[in-house]
């Protein structure tokens, strides 16, 4: 290969490529496309071509070349989640991305502890839109739901909570199984040789994250840590006054509590109630999420330790997800895989 071929690599044209191959553009297209009507022998020369200059196909050139765009519906929680505000942010900055792709995102705002209100968003989804991300509630409405969509070719994304036995698409977030059991590992081990017992506050059990990561802390905590005692779960759903009510109720009813494990938001509920009873450097806190309110938490000792997922990766993964999808292009695993951050006072970023 001669220098001005190898300049070519990675930057080469569909028009180079038609040009060393000694055809018209219309029948380069055709064969980086895999279109009928060209002959075996033009194919080789076409197919010699791009190997040759390293063509790579440019997926939103060739939309724009035939008019296609793609529109895709994100459907968040409502409410003063500061998590799922995070999350909101990176998918409007994910939108931008998209857009240069020919790709579009609208988000609509829905209380996902609702089932009915979640369903009935999906249920509705007017035509138009080539795919949806969307946190779930694992309830038969919802799973109804994106079962219907999956027939109308609508595919699904779910987002931070999994409804696994829907035939949704992707899920996109973190092993929640793992991250109970981390978050379990961690208490035991800031606990270790203390007696007592454990509080658990959860949003709601029917969210599929928030369920697996309690199977998981029980898990570990069962078999390692005989010294600490669980109580039952307190549903606070995501809310800040629900979990200062259900953290102070703890608290009240429970002398010996000695940790805490907050199994979604609400942390600002947490915080207050701990700093209402003067325990909030006594006890062992573990919470989920790096928010601007749990980084204080953490920084003034309240929290011991956050378990967090990255909301940019999840906003992009989900994007690229059902992008891909619509394409027709190839995933690379790997990039899709989002991992599970444990924070310490010490490494916040």
């Amino acid at each position: 290969m001669g220098a001005g071929e190898a300049g070519l690599i990675g930057r080469a044209t569909l028009e180079d490529v038609a040009r060393a191959a000694g055809v018209s553009l219309a029948t380069a297209d055709r064969v980086v496309n895999r279109r009928d009507g060209v002959r075996d022998k033009t194919i080789a020369r076409v197919e010699a071509a791009v190997s040759l200059l390293g063509y790579r196909p440019d997926p939103a050139a060739a939309r724009l070349a035939r008019n296609q765009s793609f529109r895709f519906l994100f459907v968040l929680p409502s409410g003063a989640n500061s998590f799922m505000n995070l999350l909101g942010d990176q998918v409007a900055r994910t939108a931008d991305w998209l857009a240069a792709q020919r790709a579009f995102i609208d988000v609509e705002y829905v209380d996902v502890f609702d089932a009915d209100a979640l369903a009935r968003v999906l249920e509705n989804l007017l035509p138009g839109y080539h795919g949806v991300a969307t946190i779930a509630l694992d309830h038969p409405r919802v799973r109804a739901a994106i079962d219907d969509l999956a027939d109308r070719g609508v595919p699904v994304v779910t987002l931070v909570s999994d409804v696994p036995s829907a035939r949704r698409l992707h899920y996109v977030g973190i092993d929640n199984p793992a991250a109970g059991r981390t978050a379990a590992n961690l208490m035991g081990r800031f606990l270790r040789g203390r007696q007592g017992t454990v509080g658990v506050i959860a949003g709601s059990l029917s969210l599929r994250d928030h369920a697996e990561r309690l199977y998981g802390f029980n898990q570990v905590m069962a078999g390692e840590y005989p010294n600490l005692t669980m109580l039952p779960v307190v549903q606070g759903r995501d809310d800040n006054e629900l979990t200062l009510a259900g953290t102070k109720a703890l608290l009240e009813r429970h002398d010996h509590l000695v940790g805490l494990y907050n199994v979604g938001a609400g942390s600002r509920g947490v915080a207050a109630a701990l700093q209402e009873a003067g325990r909030a450097q006594e006890i062992v806190w573990i919470a989920h999420e790096l928010t601007p309110h749990t980084r204080r938490f953490l920084v003034h000792g309240e929290v011991d330790a956050i378990i967090s997922q990255n909301p940019g990766h999840e906003a992009r993964s989900a994007a690229r997800v059902l992008l891909a999808h619509c394409s027709g292009d190839q995933l690379v695993p790997d990039q899709e895989h989002i991992g599970i951050d444990i924070f310490l006072r010490d490494n916040l970023p």
